[in-house]
């Protein structure tokens, strides 16, 4: 298989690293809107530099891989679906709903597959619970609590274009709590606060989030961020049900500290950033792609669960500007 990718950045270089390895992807070609950022990872990697994203297409590859920058996302499956290639793309699929929309039917008319990369469900323990509660051993699911925490900001010139924490970052939140469950946000109530450096304000945006939200089964759902969380990278799922709770990224690089005398856990040094955190599941994430791509599975996280998550983050947005509650179907395009 000959695989296009279209973005050489440090995402992009690392999804990259994986491609290379699989034993289905003969080529990659790789292409950048910096040609000599192309050509570099190309060479490190013993892959093929394209002069320009176009000439990716040009070369008339299997399958596509996206990591350029969001702004980019839409128009490179726009590209995509023109040329009738399976693709994978980093979320978001486009910078608004409209957009996403757009998107979607050009999709769907092209009749293409589409991945949109949400590694939470590739990593074992949100697969390790999703099963556990399908299963049964929680009970009867009463409450969640999701965590999403970098150690440190973005740079500033980033988050005028990033959507905003709920999009951001709180829409790997969303869909999982929809994936692990099964269940549908129904309403939301969201806050934040700015208490670091100015340009988050500056950009409407936040540094520290809180919303609840209200599954379509009555459950109720925290979901907690922050720009801020000095300790390490922070990212767990807490469900609570009648007969267990269960904790994902609950482990010796989690990073807690106890209060308790004697408690030594954990004893490794926290993760650093979501590519240690999540290192494996992107594996896993890009051999599926390969998979959906070579026509052994359909999409694991297609277009529209994608747009679902977003209409949560949409949602938690308006609640959080104009502080009041908000019903999902009050987004919905």
């Amino acid at each position: 298989m000959r695989v296009g990718f279209l973005g050489a950045g440090r995402i992009g270089a690392f999804h990259a690293e994986i491609l290379k390895d699989h034993p289905d992807v003969g080529e990659l070609i790789i292409g950048d809107a910096d040609p000599q950022r192309a050509r570099t990872l190309a060479e490190k990697l013993d892959a093929t530099a394209a002069d320009s994203v176009d000439a990716v297409f040009d070369a008339r590859p299997d399958a596509v891989c996206i990591a350029a920058a969001t702004t980019a996302h839409a128009e490179l499956i726009h590209k995509a679906a023109d040329a009738g290639i399976p693709t994978f793309c980093e979320k978001p699929i486009a910078l608004d709903v409209a957009g996403t929309l757009q998107v979607l039917e050009h999709v769907r008319a092209a009749g293409i597959p589409l991945h949109i990369g949400f590694q939470r469900r590739f990593d074992a323990g949100y697969r390790a619970a999703r099963e556990a509660l399908a299963a049964g051993q929680l009970g009867t699911l009463h409450r969640a609590h999701m965590i999403t925490a970098d150690p440190a900001p973005p740079h500033p010139s980033y988050v005028p274009t990033s959507g905003g924490i709920y999009r951001d970052c709180h829409i790997h939140d969303f869909d999982i709590i929809h994936w692990v469950t099964g269940r549908d946000v129904v309403e939301v109530f969201a806050v934040g606060a700015n208490r670091g450096a100015d340009f988050f304000r500056d950009a409407g945006d936040v540094d520290t989030s809180l919303a609840l939200l209200r599954l379509d089964d009555d459950t109720l759902v925290t979901v907690q961020g922050s720009r801020y969380n000095g300790a390490g990278y922070d990212v767990r799922m807490e469900l609570a049900g009648t007969e267990a709770t269960l904790v994902v990224g609950l482990d010796e690089q989690a990073p807690l500290r106890s209060a308790e005398p004697g408690v030594k856990w954990p004893s490794q040094q926290p993760y650093v950033n979501f590519l240690e955190r999540f290192a494996n599941a992107y594996v896993a994430e890009l051999n599926a792609f390969v998979d959906m791509a070579a026509g052994r599975i359909p999409s694991p996280c297609t277009g529209e669960e994608a747009l679902e998550a977003l209409y949560v983050a949409e949602a938690c947005d308006l609640s959080r500007r104009e502080g009041r509650p908000v019903r999902v179907a009050e987004v919905r395009a």
